[in-house]
């Protein structure tokens, strides 16, 4: 893969560290992006790879790290934000903040590389989603809608797409244990009458992230959907996928909704 260049964004941890940790382990030119790339440790830097600043929440920051790059090969888009709140308590501009980095971001950033890759015949657009798209979880409905409409982009875009060599797939994990649930944004008053439901739900859900799946095996598949000579259009990594998607299919949803609830604490 000497030649290529992948851009993963949300490269200084977690899924996105190991993604960029191993396309540069393969011989690919890899540009990890960070918000701050100057506040990356040094022990925690990829040898080989070239950090570039990425603000999703702020279009100028997308811009330039699109120019930043140059001419890209693939794109892992991975960063982004994990919200959580009962939708009747969501402030907007939290709810705005969160399509912008986790949706409009991406699909932003995807446009101004996607000329490129079109005119040389060959690209990959890997869109990170999650498991929560096709199974909705109370009180993370933002985040839920946010990585459902980024994969019904990359279905849209892959039809498009594919006749000029550019693959677009969208990753949905399930439980991973990257430590995200530290850095969660929680939306809920101290006072609020879904405060119990909530906590229950938000101690099942780091509780079942901490004994998930490590990031090393989603990179990997990551990294298959990459170098596949025609990737899926949908991957799913984690939390039982085979089964539970094959559960999606022959039982009625409501079971299913039930189920996903139940593994939270709640019963619905």
């Amino acid at each position: 893969m000497n030649g290529r260049t992948a851009l993963v964004t949300g490269a200084s941890s977690g899924i996105g560290y190991e993604v960029a940790k191993a396309l540069a382990a393969k011989g690919y030119r890899v540009l990890g992006t960070s918000r701050d790339p100057g506040t990356i440790p040094a022990d925690k830097r990829i040898a080989g790879v070239e950090y570039l600043a990425l603000d999703l929440a702020d279009r100028d920051s997308i811009a330039a790290c699109a120019a930043a790059a140059g001419d890209v090969d693939v794109v892992v888009n991975n960063a982004g934000e994990s919200q959580s709140g009962p939708l009747e308590e969501l402030p907007a501009d939290a709810v705005d903040r969160l399509f912008q980095t986790n949706v409009f971001g991406a699909v932003q950033l995807t446009q101004r590389l996607l000329p490129g890759m079109r005119s040389r015949g060959h690209g990959r657009v890997i869109m990170v989603g999650s498991m929560l798209a096709s199974f909705p979880l109370a009180y993370r409905g933002s985040y839920v809608a946010a990585k459902a409409a980024l994969k019904g982009f990359a279905s849209a875009a892959r039809q498009e797409l594919s006749p000029f060599g550019v693959w677009v797939s969208t990753v949905e994990p399930g439980s991973i244990a990257t430590g995200i649930g530290e850095r969660r944004t929680k939306y809920v008053a101290e006072d609020s009458v879904y405060r119990k439901d909530f906590d229950t739900m938000i101690e099942n859900l780091d509780a079942n992230e901490k004994a998930g799946i490590a990031p090393q095996k989603v990179a990997s598949v990551i990294v298959a959907a990459i170098e596949a000579g025609k990737p899926r259009e949908f991957y799913a990594v984690g939390s039982n996928a085979p089964l539970v998607f094959l559960l999606k299919r022959l039982v009625p949803v409501e079971v299913v909704s039930s189920i996903v609830a139940r593994k939270h604490g709640l019963r619905r």
